[in-house]
C-alpha cells in the first residue's frame, strides 16, 4: 500500500468514486483519505446483544435479531400502501413494516434465507413490529468486522438523499482499514504514551471507529481527544515562543520622570496587590526586547484604565507615543476624559479620534502624532486609517479585543518599521479553557480583585408580581439621594416590541414617580444622539434621579452616585450582559443593588442564569457557566463563532484532558523547543502545520 494514501483524493477510495467525492466534501468537508479516518463517530449503538422475540420489551428500544422472513404481502392504507413481511427466529414472530422504496424492497428480500435486523420495535395490537429495518444476510454479517459498538457518523439531509447513509460511511472506512492493514504512524512520544497509559495510535483509531466494547471505547476517545489539544496547544506555544524569538520590539528601559511623578503624587487611590503584579508582569515584557502580546482581563471596575495608562507613561518616558483603541464612540470618549483628567498637571498632551472629529481638528491631529508633539491618541477604529501616522508608536492598547477583527489589528502593526507593544483588554472574564486556547498565543494577566472600600453589589430576584415592593424600595433609595437605572432588553428582531416595552414601562414609572417630586431620564436607540447626550448628562449630573434605558448604557457609563440597576425581562438577557449590567452600579462607596426583574414563566437556562447572577459577583465564575450553557461559539460572539473546529474533544467537557495537554506541550517544548529528540511528534507537527494551520482550528 502507498504509504500516502492517508493523503490521497478520497474519490480513489473503493466505493466512493468522484459523485461521492463531491457529496461527501460539500457536505462534511471530506477531501482525504485522512479527512475521512478522523470523520468520528457522533455516538454508538450497542449491538453486542441478539435478542429472541420471545424477550422483546414493550419499550422502543434499539434491538438486533437473527431469523427469517416466511412472506410478504401489500396492506392498503388510508393513504397509500405499506410493505409488510412476517418474520420468525423460530420461537416467536413479529412483522417488518415499509411505508418507503417498497418495490425497490420487494424485489431484493429473500423468503426462508437467514437475515440479522436491527432497529427500534413498536407494539401494537398485540404483535411487535420493526419499521425500516437495517437488514443484513446471516452470511455477510459473518464476514463483516465483528462491531460490538454500532458507530453513528455525523450525517446531513443531503447524504441520505444520495444513498451516502449511515452504513455506507461504516462500509467506506473498513474498506480504509482495509486498504491501509490498519497501521497508522505512532504521533505521540513513549514517554507520553507510558505516563498517560494511552492506547497506541492504531488501537485508538480502531477502537473508535470498530469498538468491542464500552471500556476500549472510552480509552481511544481519551487518547485522540488528548492527541487533538495537545498539538492545538503545541502550535499556539511555538507560535507564542517564534514571536518572542523573532519579532523585536521596542526595549523600554527607563522608569521615567512621568511614570514615577504619577506614581508618587497624582495616583487617586491605592494600587491593589493584582495591579502592582499585573503592572510587574507588563514591564518585564517591555524591557525583554521582544514585542509584547499580552492580553489584560480583569472584571468591571477592577482598575485595567489605571494599568493602561501607567504603561502609557512607560512608553512616553522612553521617548515614544501610545494609542488606546476602543470598540464605541461612547468608551473612547469615556477613556479620554478619564485619562486627561488624571494627566492634567502633568504635561502630557493627549487627543481624541472618532468619526465625529470635524476634519479641521483631525489635521491638527495628523500633523502633532507625526511631529512627535503628540503623546497619546486616543479613538476608535479611526486609529487605523492610513492617513493616522505617528512619528514612533511604541504602545498600542486594544480595549474589548474581541470586538476587533483580526485584520484591524494587524493594521496597527504596519504603523512602524519595529510594531509598537500591544496590550489587549477586556472586561468580559474569559473562561480558563477558552482562553488557554483562543488566546494561547498571548501572556495573559489577571486582575482579579476589587479596590478597596467596593462593597459587593448585592443581588436579588424578584417576580413581576412583587413590583409595588420594589417601586417602595427604589423610592427609599431616592430619599437617601442614591440614583437608579431601569433597563429594558433591546432585541433587534422585534424593535416595535422592545420599544412598546420601554414605553410601556416608563410610563408606568412616569405615574408612580410623578414630577416635579421626581426627575425622569430616558434613552433608546431611536432618539437622536444630540438628545441622547442631553439625557445622559442631566442623568451624571444628578439632575434626574432615575434612567430609565435599553442596554445603550452597557458599557461606558460611569456615574458613581447611582446604586440600584433595575433589570426588566432578565429572563431575556444573556449572562454575561447581566453580569455587564451589574458592573454599572457599585462604583461609589455606597451599598449597591442588583434587581432581576421577571415573569414567573422561566426556563430551566433562566433559571440557572438568575441563581448565577444571584449567587454570585466573581466575573470568572459567571463566564465558567455562561460557556457551560452557551458553548465557545456563542460565548466569543459572530466573529470568532467557529472558535474551535474540533474533531473530538469538546472544550466544556474535556477541560482537564485540556489542560493536561497544554502542561506536557509546555514541557517538551521547555525541554527540546526544536523537538529533535521527538522525531514521530515533529514529522507529525509539520504534516500539521502543512496541510491545517492553527487558524484553521481557530477562527
Amino acid at each position: 500500500m502507498n504509504p500516502n494514501i492517508l493523503q490521497s483524493p478520497i474519490a480513489y477510495l473503493k466505493g466512493v468514486g468522484p459523485n461521492r467525492a463531491e457529496t461527501l466534501k460539500s457536505e462534511l468537508g471530506i477531501e482525504t483519505c485522512q479527512d475521512l479516518l478522523h470523520l468520528f463517530p457522533n455516538r454508538y449503538i450497542d449491538k453486542t446483544q441478539y435478542y429472541k422475540i420471545t424477550q422483546l420489551q414493550r419499550s422502543s428500544a434499539d434491538v438486533q435479531i437473527i431469523g427469517k422472513i416466511i412472506n410478504i404481502r401489500t396492506v392498503e392504507q388510508k393513504k397509500g400502501k405499506r410493505l409488510v413481511a412476517k418474520f420468525t427466529d423460530g420461537q416467536g414472530e413479529m412483522e417488518l413494516v415499509w411505508f418507503r422504496g417498497q418495490k425497490w424492497i420487494r424485489e431484493n428480500l429473500i423468503i426462508n434465507v437467514p437475515y440479522v435486523i436491527f432497529g427500534k420495535t413498536n407494539w401494537f395490537n398485540g404483535t411487535f413490529s420493526m419499521p425500516h429495518p437495517d437488514m443484513e444476510l446471516l452470511e455477510d454479517h459473518k464476514k463483516g468486522l465483528k462491531i460490538g459498538m454500532q458507530p453513528v457518523y455525523p450525517s446531513t439531509e443531503k447524504l441520505s438523499n444520495k444513498g451516502i447513509t449511515n452504513r455506507v460511511v461504516g462500509k467506506l472506512i473498513q474498506q480504509l482499514f482495509i486498504e491501509t492493514k490498519g497501521r497508522f504512524s505512532e504521533t505521540l512520544s513513549p514517554k507520553i504514551l507510558t505516563e498517560l497509559n494511552l492506547l497506541p495510535k492504531n488501537e485508538a483509531l480502531f477502537n473508535i471507529h470498530f469498538p468491542k466494547n464500552q471500556e476500549l471505547l472510552a480509552k481511544a476517545q481519551f487518547r485522540l481527544k488528548f492527541e487533538e489539544l495537545f498539538y492545538i496547544q503545541l502550535q499556539l506555544i511555538v507560535k507564542n515562543m517564534l514571536h518572542k524569538q523573532r519579532i523585536k520590539g521596542y526595549s523600554f528601559n527607563k522608569v521615567g520622570l512621568l511614570f514615577n511623578e504619577f506614581y508618587k503624587n497624582h495616583l487617586p487611590f491605592d494600587l491593589t496587590n493584582a495591579q502592582k503584579r499585573v503592572i510587574k508582569e507588563i514591564r518585564a515584557d517591555l524591557g525583554s526586547n521582544a514585542q509584547m502580546n499580552r492580553l489584560l482581563q480583569g472584571d468591571v471596575g477592577s482598575g485595567k484604565t489605571i494599568v493602561a495608562l501607567m504603561t502609557m507613561l512607560l512608553a512616553i518616558d522612553n521617548g515614544f507615543q501610545a494609542c488606546l483603541m476602543a470598540p464605541t464612540e461612547i468608551l473612547a470618549n469615556q477613556h479620554y476624559t478619564g485619562i486627561k483628567e488624571l494627566l492634567n498637571d502633568i504635561g502630557v498632551n493627549i487627543a481624541l479620534l472618532t468619526g465625529s472629529v470635524k476634519k479641521r481638528d483631525r489635521k491638527i491631529i495628523h500633523d502633532q502624532l507625526e511631529s512627535g508633539e503628540l503623546h497619546i491618541l486616543i479613538g476608535t477604529h479611526a486609529l487605523l486609517e492610513d492617513k493616522v501616522q505617528y512619528k514612533n508608536l511604541g504602545l498600542a492598547i486594544i480595549d474589548e479585543q474581541h470586538r476587533f477583527g483580526v485584520a484591524q489589528r494587524a493594521k496597527l502593526w504596519h504603523k512602524n518599521d519595529i510594531p509598537p507593544h500591544i496590550l489587549v483588554m477586556t472586561a468580559t472574564p474569559i473562561p480558563r479553557t477558552l482562553a488557554m486556547s483562543l488566546y494561547g498565543d498571548l501572556d495573559i494577566s489577571t486582575i482579579d480583585e476589587l479596590p478597596p472600600g467596593r462593597k459587593p453589589i448585592k443581588t436579588v430576584h424578584r417576580y413581576d408580581s412583587n413590583r409595588l415592593k420594589v417601586f417602595k424600595f427604589i423610592r427609599d433609595e431616592i430619599k437617601k439621594g442614591r440614583q437608579i437605572y431601569v433597563v429594558y432588553p433591546l432585541i433587534q428582531e422585534s424593535e416595535a416590541l422592545d420599544y412598546k416595552d420601554l414605553m410601556d414601562g416608563y410610563e408606568s414609572i412616569v405615574r408612580d414617580f410623578p414630577m416635579p417630586e421626581y426627575q425622569i431620564s430616558i434613552v433608546h436607540g431611536k432618539m437622536k444622539p444630540a438628545d441622547k447626550d442631553y439625557e445622559m448628562d442631566r442623568f451624571v449630573r444628578g439632575e434626574t434621579q432615575i434612567m430609565v434605558a435599553t442596554t445603550v448604557i452597557e458599557v461606558g457609563v460611569n456615574v458613581p452616585n447611582a446604586s440600584v440597576m433595575i433589570i426588566e425581562s432578565a429572563e431575556r438577557f444573556g449572562l454575561s450582559q447581566l453580569h455587564q449590567l451589574r458592573g454599572r452600579v457599585g462604583r461609589g462607596a455606597d451599598q449597591s443593588f442588583c434587581i432581576l426583574m421577571t415573569s414567573h414563566k422561566l426556563s430551566s437556562d433562566s433559571k440557572t442564569r438568575l441563581e448565577t447572577m444571584v449567587r454570585t459577583t466573581d466575573g470568572f465564575e459567571i463566564a465558567e457557566v455562561d460557556l457551560k450553557l452557551r458553548g465557545p461559539g456563542d460565548l466569543m460572539g459572530t466573529q470568532q463563532s467557529g472558535v474551535l473546529n474540533l474533531k473530538i474533544a469538546d472544550l466544556i467537557k474535556d477541560n482537564e484532558i485540556l489542560k493536561t495537554a497544554r502542561y506536557y506541550a509546555l514541557t517538551l517544548l521547555k525541554e527540546d523547543s526544536l523537538l529533535e529528540h521527538h522525531p514521530a511528534i515533529r514529522h507529525t507537527y509539520a504534516q500539521i502545520v502543512k496541510h491545517k494551520n492553527i487558524w484553521n482550528y481557530i477562527s
